[in-house]
Parts: C-alpha cells; sequence; structure tokens
C-alpha cells in the first residue's frame, strides 16, 4: 500500500491506512517536494548578484530545509501511523512521482486537495485528479475533514427550451 503524504492532507490518508487491515500489509509513505523553490531562488540571486555572488546561495538553504521539512513531515507520518512502514522522500513533479511510485502498489491512499465545503469534481485539485486519473492501480480516495452533505450537490442544470416546431405553409 502506498500513502501520499501531502502537508494539507496528511493525517486523513494516515488514519485511512491506519483502519485498513495491518496483517501483512507493507505500508509505504510517500512525500514529494518540488524542485521549483531552490531553483527559483537560485536564479533570481543570480540575476541579482551577477556571475560571482558574493556569498552562499538561498537556493541551497531552500533545499537544506526542505529537505528537513519533508524529513520531518514523514516522521510525523509514520508515528501516526504506528506500525512499520517504509519512507520515500521524492522530488520533482508531486503528481508524477506518486503515480511512478504507485506502479507496484496493490492501493494508493489519496485525499482530496481541492474544494472542501462541497461534493463533486472540484473537490480534486490538479495534481490529485491528475493521480486518481493516472494510477496504475486501486486508488482509495478521502476526504481529509468532514465530508460534506449530499444536499452541497449543486441543482442540475435545466433543460434547454425546444426549439419551436417549424411552421408549414399550405
Amino acid at each position: 500500500m502506498l500513502v501520499w503524504v501531502g502537508e494539507r492532507t496528511w493525517q486523513a490518508c494516515i488514519d485511512a491506512a491506519r483502519r485498513l487491515p495491518a496483517d501483512s500489509t507493507q505500508i509505504t509513505l510517500i512525500h514529494v517536494t518540488e524542485d521549483d523553490s531552490p531553483d527559483a531562488a537560485h536564479g533570481a540571486y543570480l540575476g541579482l548578484m551577477g556571475r560571482r555572488p558574493p556569498r552562499p546561495d538561498p537556493g541551497d538553504r531552500i533545499t537544506e530545509f526542505e529537505r528537513r521539512s519533508a524529513a520531518e513531515l514523514l516522521d510525523a507520518a509514520a508515528r501516526r501511523l504506528g506500525r512499520p512502514c517504509a519512507t520515500v522522500e521524492g522530488h520533482g513533479r508531486p503528481e508524477r512521482e506518486v503515480v511512478a511510485a504507485a506502479a507496484g502498489a496493490d492501493l494508493l491512499i489519496v485525499a482530496r486537495d481541492g474544494d472542501q465545503s462541497r461534493l463533486g469534481p472540484k473537490s480534486l485539485g490538479k495534481e490529485a485528479r491528475f493521480v486518481v486519473d493516472h494510477a496504475p492501480c486501486p486508488v482509495l480516495l478521502i476526504w481529509p475533514g468532514t465530508t460534506p452533505s449530499v444536499a452541497s450537490i449543486p441543482p442540475k442544470p435545466p433543460k434547454p427550451p425546444k426549439p419551436p416546431k417549424p411552421q408549414h405553409k399550405t
């Protein structure tokens, strides 16, 4: 079983994994850090300071901060899970890394990451939508908080008016 540990939804994913039978279930927790922030900081720093900057590049500090944050998040998730598990720290596009990691999984646990106020397709953000659409294994899709009521489904759109029947001249 693979559990996607995202910053905003990890607790709900871990709680869902805890509810599944523990017998012989091998669990892997995955967190993916995008590489955009350090690259942007590095580029901005070089743009401001020139080819030979006088101080350490802030991109390196951001990379180290993200690495520590990811490790701390995975440690917290493993503690909450309360049973043995493997952890994976990925780098790159989260949705693509999660899909690639799910290649050998029997189940992938993903939380909705979009609009949490109502049921419907907007409850999935673009990353979760990509994972749900492309996962090579079954996906357990969960709500990270309270599930909205069925009353939150938007009303059915009205039927378009029927075009008038053509009138025949005699």
